[in-house]
Order: C-alpha cells, then structure tokens, then sequence
C-alpha cells in the first residue's frame, strides 16, 4: 500500500482571509480601513508592506492597494493596526 496518494497540484484557495479582506477593501476604494491588529508594530509594518508590494496575491498587483502600520494609543491602552486601501491598479 501507498502512503502518498498522487492526484495532482493543489487547488488555488481563492476564499482565503487575504482574498475577502481585499473584496471589501476593493468594495470601499479608497477608504482606508483597519485590516488587522497583530501584537507588534513589526509584524504590522511587515503586514502592511506584503499588502503594497501585492507579496500576498489577494492584493496584487503591486500598487494595487496602499498600507500603513500604526501604533495608536487610546485611554491607555496600546494597539498596533494595519490601515490598508484599495486605489486600483495604478499601472
């Protein structure tokens, strides 16, 4: 018996998180709006440089999208977020 079983390259997930994010965003164009809120500026400026360069392809192609990262403090408490946009293929 067979341990791997061999039926072919995986299918393409287009209901991903990224993929309903960028829906929205592209439903709202030119509105920013916050897209997550990781535990740390770096991962939000990582974040938000994989939207811009399109590195996740729910967000290509490059230029399609413009993200921030943010460190906001409210009433105390401290949260960092990413602001992402859609602006539309600017090629």
């Amino acid at each position: 018996m067979n341990e791997v079983e061999f039926i072919g390259p995986p299918p393409k997930q287009r209901n991903t998180k990224h993929s309903r994010i960028a829906e929205q965003l592209k439903a709202h164009p030119r509105q920013w709006g916050v897209v997550q809120r990781p535990a740390t500026i770096k991962r939000a400026a990582a974040a938000a440089q994989a939207i811009k360069t399109g590195r996740l392809p729910a967000y290509g192609p490059a230029g399609t999208f413009e993200a921030v990262a943010r460190t906001i403090t409210d009433g105390g408490r401290v949260e960092h977020r990413v602001y992402a946009r859609y602006v539309g293929d600017t090629k």
